[in-house]
C-alpha cells in the first residue's frame, strides 16, 4: 500500500488503496471488493481497523469464523460428454439449512459445470476459472459474505479412463467416480453404488497402499499376541493366522473381492465377468460430507 503525507485537514483523500490491499482484505474476510475498498478508505488503509469497520457495518467476516468447521455442503459428480473424464467435488458449508438451499445447490452445480467445461485438474485451477467474467474464488468469497457461513471447495477428485461412470448418493451427500476399461454404463453405475455403500480402500489387494497393509498387519499381529489362547504357540502358526486375518481384510475392504451388494452370492469381480469377461475397473474415487 502506498501513502502520501496526509494533511491535518483531510487525511483520507491522500491515501492510495491498491488492488493488493483490497485482495488481502477480501481473503481475510470474504467481503465483497467494493466493501473492502470502502473499508480501507474509511480507515486510512489500516487492515485491522478495516475488519472492524466491516463488522460494524454488519458484514459477516470470514476471519471470525476460521475455527468453525464446514461439515455440510453439496457433493456433485459429473462426466464429460464422451465419458472419458469424471470430476467429483464438494462445495462445503456449515449448516444443512444452507446446503439444502436451492440457490446454494445451483451455485455448486455452476462450479461443477465450469470444472467439466474447462477440463480442470485441481482445486487451484478450478478457483481460477471464470463464470460470467468472475473468478470462482471471488464468487465463493462473495457467496460467503452474503450467506454468513464459511464455505469453500473442500474436496476435488478426477478420473480419466476409457469409460467413466458417476453416481450421486443421498441427496448430494456422497459422490463416486468409477473408471472402466470399456463402455459399460449400467455396470459402471452398479459398481459406483457398491463403492458408495461399502467404501472399499482399493480396487484389489495388489493396489492397497503399502502403509495401509502395514497398519493392518500390525493390528492383526497385536490382536493375536494379546490373545491368551495364543500364548506359547509356534511362530509359524501365528504367521498363518495373521495371513488369514489379513486376507479377510482384503476380502472385506477391496472392491473386486467384496460381496456384490445386489447379489451377495457373488463377488464384484464375478459380477463384472458376468457382464463382460474383459471388463475391468481401473480406478475409483469416493467423496462424502464430513
Amino acid at each position: 500500500m502506498s501513502r502520501s503525507d496526509p494533511g491535518p485537514e483531510n487525511n483520507m483523500s491522500t491515501i492510495t488503496i491498491t488492488a493488493a490491499d483490497i485482495n488481502k482484505l477480501r481473503q481475510m474476510t470474504g467481503a465483497g471488493m467494493m466493501d473492502c475498498r470502502k473499508a480501507l478508505t474509511e480507515t486510512n488503509g489500516d487492515m485491522e481497523a478495516a475488519i472492524d469497520w466491516l463488522r460494524k457495518k454488519g458484514q459477516k467476516v470470514a476471519a471470525l469464523r476460521g475455527d468453525r468447521e464446514a461439515k455440510e455442503g453439496v457433493v456433485l459428480a459429473k462426466t464429460t460428454a464422451d465419458n472419458k473424464t469424471g470430476i467429483a467435488l464438494c462445495l462445503s458449508c456449515e449448516t444443512d439449512f444452507v446446503s439444502k438451499n436451492a440457490d446454494f445447490v445451483a451455485f455448486a452445480q455452476s462450479i461443477m459445470d465450469a470444472a467439466v467445461a474447462n477440463n480442470v485438474k485441481s482445486v487451484d485451477e478450478l478457483n481460477g476459472v471464470a463464470i460470467n467474467g468472475a473468478r470462482i474464488a471471488d464468487l465463493v468469497n462473495d457467496k460467503l459474505a452474503s450467506i454468513g457461513e464459511k464455505i469453500g471447495i473442500s474436496k476435488f477428485e478426477r478420473i480419466d479412463a476409457d469409460f467413466v461412470s458417476s453416481y450421486i448418493h443421498g441427496a448430494n451427500r456422497m459422490g463416486v467416480l468409477v473408471g472402466l476399461n470399456k463402455e459399460a454404463a449400467e455396470a459402471g453405475k452398479n459398481v459406483a453404488m457398491q463403492i458408495a455403500a461399502m467404501n472399499p480402500v482399493a480396487v484389489d489387494a495388489a493396489s492397497v497402499p503399502a502403509e495401509v497393509v502395514e497398519r493392518e498387519k500390525s493390528i492383526v499381529l497385536d490382536q493375536i499376541k494379546n490373545d491368551p489362547k495364543m500364548a506359547g504357540k509356534p511362530e509359524e502358526m501365528i504367521n498363518k493366522i495373521a495371513e488369514g486375518k489379513l486376507n479377510a481384510f482384503f476380502k472385506e475392504s477391496t472392491l473386486l473381492a467384496q460381496a456384490f451388494v445386489k447379489d451377495g452370492g457373488i463377488s464384484v469381480a464375478d459380477y463384472l465377468k458376468s457382464v463382460d469377461a474383459g471388463l475391468k475397473v481401473s480406478s475409483f474415487k469416493r467423496i462424502a460430507l464430513g
